[in-house]
């Protein structure tokens, strides 16, 4: 194992997600009751990526009123800011934890994604592994429909592994002094009142 991933408590990224969202969905009274041993803003992204989730199958409901869905729709703006605002929180972390190591001031390729993006990647896609899981047990599919869920499950967790991967050569990249780490910001402005139009010319802001 890799000493970084141990440090930043990102390591077993996978299994510490897989046990995480199988705990999650047995609907504990503490979300962060859960044993293991996790970076604390990764628990948090995967807790709000979890919420979205959950939020967002609400929100295909045909039986319910307009109302429910019009308040489910601003609980996924809500749950989708705090997430972005956790992927940079994350970012931070890693960042202060390079800066002592590592002389970025130096000309060095940037990396399109960074390591909070590619955490958070692997929670949806773990999200994805569950429930395609849960598809494939159902008793109520033919053996065509479980054969294709068995494929793409396939899919989804060879998916997941890389980008595992993906994320410890970057953090190798890093320590090595091969690339820059730089911190993006979303700047989400549908939430803002003072940068969405259709907030601000209600109050003039």
């Amino acid at each position: 194992m890799k000493m970084h991933v141990q440090e930043l408590k990102l390591a077993d990224l996978i299994q510490a997600f897989d046990r995480l969202i199988t705990f999650w969905h047995s609907d504990p009274a503490d979300y962060r009751s859960e044993p293991g041993e996790l970076n604390p803003i990764a628990l948090e992204l995967g807790w709000r990526n979890y919420s979205l989730w959950h939020e967002e199958d609400k929100a295909r409901r045909t039986d319910v009123d307009d109302s429910m869905i019009a308040q489910v729709k601003r609980n996924i703006d809500g749950f989708n800011q705090q997430r972005n605002d956790l992927i940079e929180k994350l970012d931070e972390a890693i960042l202060a934890w390079l800066t002592p190591k590592v002389d970025f001031d130096k000309d060095l390729p940037i990396n399109s994604e960074t390591p909070g993006s590619i955490v958070d990647r692997i929670f949806i896609m773990s999200l994805k592994v569950y429930h395609m899981h849960e598809d494939t047990l159902r008793d109520d599919i033919d053996d065509a429909h479980r054969s294709r869920s068995q494929q793409k499950l396939a899919t989804l967790r060879e998916q997941r592994a890389d980008l595992e991967q993906a994320l410890h050569r970057l953090l190798d990249d890093y320590l090595a002094g091969n690339r820059k780490m730089k911190l993006y910001r979303q700047f989400k402005m549908y939430n803002d009142p003072t940068l969405n139009p259709e907030l601000y010319r209600q109050t003039g802001a």
